[in-house]
Parts: structure tokens; C-alpha cells; sequence
């Protein structure tokens, strides 16, 4: 598992300016987005599946923080 690892993103086969820093990259091939909300919206699923389909990888997990008294996982497969 990596902590910071910086990500050039490609876009119609030109690498984008922004530089994309995922919460956790597990494996070389999972995303791991935390969140500490009282709820997850659309949004941030597709704010994963945005940044799987930039990346190549195939899997995803947006974990929520803020869901009292325990924490949800959503596994999101490209």
C-alpha cells in the first residue's frame, strides 16, 4: 500500500497538467477514496470512477468515516 503517490493522468493519449494524488493505492491496482461525510452521494462515485477510468486500474473503494457509530465501504469495479 502507497501513501501519496502522484499520478500523471492521460487523456486522449496527452498527459494532463493537474497532477491526480489518490488517498491510497493498494496493490498497484485499487484506489482508495476516504470520506468523512454524513452521507456518500453520486458524486463521489463518480468522482472514483473518474479517476479509475484516468488511471487504468479496474478497482475501487470509497470508504466513508462519517456514517456514526461504524464506517461504510463501497466497492466500485470498473
Amino acid at each position: 500500500m502507497s501513501l501519496h503517490q502522484e499520478l500523471r493522468l492521460l487523456y486522449k493519449g496527452e498527459t494532463l497538467r493537474q497532477i491526480y494524488i489518490p488517498d491510497f493505492i493498494c496493490y498497484d491496482s485499487i484506489i482508495v477514496e476516504l470520506k468523512a461525510l454524513s452521507d456518500t452521494t453520486p458524486a463521489h462515485k463518480a468522482q472514483v470512477l473518474n479517476y479509475l477510468k484516468a488511471t487504468g486500474m479496474r478497482l475501487g473503494l470509497l470508504v466513508n468515516f462519517g456514517c456514526y457509530p461504524k464506517a461504510t465501504a463501497e466497492r466500485i469495479i470498473l
